[in-house]
């Protein structure tokens, strides 16, 4: 089983690196970058920033380990990053994510 894990960065630059250090760790097969405005409140104060969205390609059973790779690199306090399971995919690339991630 397969899952996407969905990761907001501060920069292209920060997600470029997340994303390199996720695909060469073979914990992700790969990794899609997306600019964003986000808004938000934090420490009790309305934000609104550009931030860069990465949707990183991964086995299910590897997103724990993913997560914690991104936690030690990323430079927020609190990243945001979700797990979206997957309820279907084309089944050779679900194959070729199995193959391009640790077993």
């Amino acid at each position: 089983m397969s899952a996407t894990l969905y990761v907001t960065a501060s920069s292209q630059e920060e997600a470029r690196a997340l994303a390199e250090a996720a695909v060469e760790a073979k914990l992700a097969a790969c990794a899609n970058l997306f600019p964003i405005d986000s808004v938000y409140r934090w420490e009790g104060k309305l934000c609104s920033e550009p931030e860069v969205a990465l949707l990183l390609k991964t086995r299910a059973k590897l997103t724990g380990r993913l997560m914690e790779l991104i936690a030690q690199r990323h430079s927020y306090d609190c990243p945001c990053m979700v797990v979206l399971p997957w309820e279907g995919a084309h089944p050779p690339y679900a194959d070729w994510v199995e193959a391009e991630t640790e077993d």
